[in-house]
């Protein structure tokens, strides 16, 4: 499997993951009238094609150094049940905090959600990640991660000026948002664990099989869960039904399905950076979680959303843009110093 071997492109590959992280959720806005829950299941079998796809083509190709070295399915067979688990624990608790993010999209928008979610899931996520494999220099870390954080508050303020005069709209968005991102700053730590043995005896795999494992502890997930927002939608809607499903335009299943892919790979090439010994799970997922900074940027200077917001609001969103860069350019800088 290919394994980078210098922080430039470790680096690289997590840019990669911000855009595709950051670009992904725009193709739920490709298919209006596609209820998301319905949209969630193209955007499952995108995830196994992105798996397969970076599985097949750089999972098995490239060279690196000592065990490492393995190709993608000699890996899918090589690691043991312990570290699975991990990988598709970490799924799980993806899938749930996934689900509740594109439910606080649908009813909040991209410029919004994904800054207060994934924001906070970047804060979450960074810390228990250092805590298990701590690399980089902490205070360059931390204080971009406190630069986000900062960002995140200017981020809930604009939107709060924004919706002013749909008060318990806002709140159902709000609160949608954190709890996804609290769950979703959980999930990188399994993945972490899934890919380190620690142990003389232990077969871990590499990032491609466990980016694959991953992909089926969300599918595994996504079927009880996502039939239970189908029954029970949170963005106040009437049920959704399979007929919807089937009934849907072809184009709409095409972007579900790109939408997985883009995801997918996105967080393969996070997974293998993460690998790379100067970067370690903190700082790669930390600087995947600038995907935060995109998707705002998609939703305000493409769909939109803050066209009629009163002047606070857009200097709050410009502020926010500035401490997230800014956090960024931290977090980025840590593993050097």
């Amino acid at each position: 499997m290919y394994q980078p071997e210098t922080y430039a492109v470790a680096l690289f590959f997590m840019i990669c993951t911000m855009l595709c992280w950051g670009s992904w959720a725009n193709t739920l806005k490709l298919a209006p009238g596609y209820r998301f829950q319905l949209f969630y299941w193209d955007y499952v079998i995108g995830l196994f094609a992105g798996a397969l796809l970076l599985g097949l083509t750089l999972g098995s190709h490239g060279t690196s150094a000592g065990a490492s070295g393995r190709s993608f399915l000699a890996d899918l067979h090589y690691a043991d049940h312990r570290h699975i688990h991990f990988a598709l624990i970490g799924g799980i608790l993806f899938n749930i905090a996934n689900l509740l993010l594109v439910a606080a999209i649908d009813i909040a928008g991209l410029a919004v959600a994904f800054p207060i979610g994934i924001g906070l899931a970047l804060v979450v996520g960074a810390v228990s990640s250092y805590l298990l494999a701590p690399a980089g220099n902490p205070l360059m870390l931390f204080g971009g991660v406190a630069l986000v954080a900062a960002a995140i508050l200017c981020d809930a303020l604009a939107y709060r000026a924004r919706e002013a005069t749909r008060q318990a709209t806002s709140m159902r968005g709000i609160v949608l948002s954190l709890v996804a991102g609290l769950l979703m700053g959980t999930f990188y730590p399994f993945v972490s664990k899934a890919m380190s043995a620690t142990a003389p005896g232990e077969r871990a795999p590499g990032p491609y099989a466990t980016a694959f494992f991953f992909v089926i502890g969300v599918a595994i997930c996504a079927i009880p869960v996502n039939y239970l927002l189908m029954r029970r939608p949170l963005d106040g809607k009437v049920p959704a039904a399979m007929s919807g499903y089937i009934q849907a335009r072809p184009s709409w299943h095409l972007w579900g399905i790109i939408g997985g892919i883009i995801w997918c790979i996105g967080a393969t090439l996070n997974f293998v950076a993460s690998r790379t010994g100067v970067v370690g799970p903190a700082v790669s997922y930390s600087i995947g979680q600038g995907a935060t900074m995109i998707t705002a940027a998609w939703g305000v200077f493409i769909w939109k959303e803050f066209a009629s917001a009163p002047r606070r609001a857009k200097q709050l969103l410009f502020w926010m843009f500035v401490l997230f860069l800014s956090g960024l350019t931290l977090v980025a800088l840590a593993p050097l110093y």
